[in-house]
């Protein structure tokens, strides 16, 4: 249950950080614009998780442990998927949500 006033660390794990450099490189080629919104939205979803990291939906799939992960979505397009454990977020993944990433579901 959410403490009020209660402030969570945010972690990008590795594999989560280097997923958001290479759409932000895509992006890049494509409009330098659309790279720094997709930045600054993630900078402020992390923002976000710091304060309230309940408020988002589970991420439901049968090949994932029930209630384990839950996703945020980012600039329409990119799911970043997130776990809390005690007073921690770690984001996991940002997958594009137009591509096909349920092959990451199954390594989870």
């Amino acid at each position: 249950m959410h403490e009020k006033n209660k402030l969570y660390t945010v972690k990008i794990t590795e594999t989560a950080w280097d997923m958001l450099m290479v759409h932000v490189r895509f992006l890049s080629n494509v409009s330098t614009t659309a790279a720094n919104r997709l930045i600054d939205s993630f900078i402020e979803m992390t923002g976000d998780l710091a304060v309230m990291p309940e408020r988002n939906p589970w991420l439901e799939h049968e090949a994932i442990p029930f209630q384990k992960y839950r996703k945020i979505l980012i600039e329409k397009r990119y799911l970043a998927l997130y776990v809390v454990v005690e007073n921690f977020v770690y984001v996991t993944a940002v997958v594009d949500c137009r591509q096909d990433y349920f092959w990451l579901l199954s390594t989870q």
